[in-house]
């Protein structure tokens, strides 16, 4: 499906994703609606679930109760959720252009409008004139602040082409927000990239962020994430430890799982262990570079 897509005009195909994707996720609303909150000492995140399996993130400095949003796709609970919890949203943080991250912009942006009540309304993203209603295009080491969150830009091209990662540190908190790049247990589809881009966004910049570093991914994918990972290194105990977990968590309801830390996928995702010889065998790869090709031809049949 997505071979096809990248052949039609981008509005197009934004219009069949879209509808797809409404399709798809009608008979999830139900199930996936509840918001679930990590209280840091200066930050908070609110996980909303959205659409089949995606996520939104509420990011909101505790100090001065200034908030953004990391992909919007559902406006109106997006509204909601900033409104029960009492914080002023001014800023749309867009890791990359597919409908189901990007594709609630042009409506927010529409209603911070007419509404002058709401503010003003910043929307960053990668330098991309396939994201809608972009203020402020940033790129790598760029920054930007929410209350008085620094938050820093982390280019990771490849599953897009100006794909962000979103990272914030202060003395007590570490969180890095990264849309399909890296996934719990996982990575995104190299639809825009290669291989060396993916390892660059991996195993250069992400893996080097501290290892306590909160993770919040774009999809909850993790129970098949970790059954391919489980198959590529069936001796990794740290695998088989996680697996049980998701085959017990309620993933649907989407309550588990994410955050995941740097430290944990540095041990149980093997996107980010192609250096391992145990994965390097699975796919019969002697550099760590023809090994990330080879995983992720293997995870696409998978």
């Amino acid at each position: 499906m997505s071979s096809l897509l990248s052949l039609l005009p981008f509005r197009v195909s934004q219009g069949l994703t879209a509808a797809y994707f409404t399709v798809t996720s009608w008979s999830f609303r139900q199930r996936s609606t509840l918001v679930q909150t990590t209280e840091m000492a200066s930050l908070t995140v609110k996980k909303i679930p959205a659409l089949k399996d995606n996520f939104m993130y509420l990011v909101v400095c505790n100090e001065t109760k200034n908030a953004a949003i990391v992909d919007p796709v559902e406006p109106d609970r997006v509204l909601q959720v900033a409104k029960e919890s009492g914080v002023t949203l001014n800023k749309v943080l867009t890791t990359h252009h597919h409908w189901d991250h990007a594709g609630g912009n042009a409506d927010l942006f529409k209603r911070y409008q007419n509404d002058p009540s709401l503010g003003q309304l910043s929307i960053y993203g990668g330098n991309d004139d396939r994201i809608d209603n972009l203020t402020h295009p940033v790129g790598q080491d760029d920054s930007l602040e929410i209350g008085k969150l620094k938050v820093r830009c982390i280019s990771t091209p490849c599953h897009t082409s100006s794909h962000i990662c979103y990272y914030i540190e202060t003395p007590e908190d570490k969180v890095v927000f990264t849309g399909d790049t890296l996934f719990l247990a996982g990575c995104g589809r190299f639809f825009e990239g290669t291989p060396q881009q993916m390892y660059d966004a991996l195993i250069t910049k992400l893996s080097a962020l501290p290892d306590d570093t909160k993770v919040y991914c774009g999809h909850e994918y993790a129970l098949n994430n970790l059954k391919f990972a489980n198959t590529v290194e069936p001796n990794n105990p740290d695998i088989a430890q996680l697996l049980k977990v998701a085959k017990e968590a309620d993933l649907e309801g989407r309550r588990a799982m994410v955050p995941s830390t740097i430290g944990q996928e540095k041990k149980t995702n093997v996107f980010m262990r192609v250096h391992e010889p145990s994965v390097q065998k699975f796919v019969g790869k002697s550099t760590p570079l023809d090994t990330m090709q080879a995983l992720r031809a293997a995870k696409d049949v998978f």
